[in-house]
């Protein structure tokens, strides 16, 4: 027998539900619906579904409103936003709450279950177009794993050790900076000697592979 997970609707509009019931047909269990946030989140706690397929934008809030009513209820349910929007700041917002992905009402009702199917078994599905919020919002988010070697150096060192590391001659990098020569030159033989380097070319290899440069 083909897995069929049970979902529960929540959008605003009637006949939007009848339509994605359509599109879904026998390969899913509508075991609810809802039209507003108090509603969805009653729903979805008493059902329990596999998926809640969610609009982020009802009367009464917002998708993210309708994830956040349920976990505050200590419940763990995987959402997928449908939507018109493909805004970014609907996306991000949604995914933030804690969505696992994000498709549009433009979406193949083949590929919507199969959306719904990868979202149920634990996989984070989105519209090839969204991928790309996703990905630049929350890599901006993390930050970059520490470098002990790097955290050697003082925040002008690391500035110097950049220009050196670029080929840039001292006096460059004593007017970029606004620093005298002699102190460019200092600061040179401090950054080689706390990364036990003997020469720029060496320093510029070891930024390269930290892709600092």
């Amino acid at each position: 027998m083909v897995y069929q997970p049970s979902v529960v609707l929540i959008d605003d509009h009637d006949l939007v539900r009848a339509g994605v019931r359509a599109e879904l047909g026998d390969h899913v269990r509508v075991v609810g619906e809802a039209g507003d946030v108090v509603e969805a989140v009653d729903v979805v706690v008493e059902t329990q579904p596999d998926v809640v397929l969610l609009d982020v934008h009802l009367p009464s809030g917002t998708g993210a409103d309708v994830i956040a009513g349920v976990v505050a209820r200590g419940h763990d349910v995987r959402f997928l936003a449908l939507s018109v929007s493909d805004a970014p700041d609907d996306v991000i917002a949604v995914i933030r709450a804690g969505a696992r992905g994000y498709v549009t009402k433009a979406i193949p009702g083949a590929e919507l279950v199969d959306a719904v199917r990868r979202v149920a078994e634990g996989d984070a599905v989105f519209s090839p177009r969204l991928a790309g919020f996703v990905i630049d919002a929350f890599s901006a988010a993390i930050p970059e794993p520490a470098d002990p070697e790097l955290d050697l150096l003082s925040p002008r060192e690391q500035e110097v050790m950049r220009l050196l590391a670029r080929g840039y001659a001292y006096k460059e990098i004593a007017r970029r900076l606004t620093i005298s020569i002699k102190t460019v030159e200092t600061h040179a033989s401090s950054v080689l000697r706390k990364l036990q380097l003997s020469s720029r070319h060496e320093l510029s290899s070891w930024a390269a592979r930290r892709r600092i440069v």
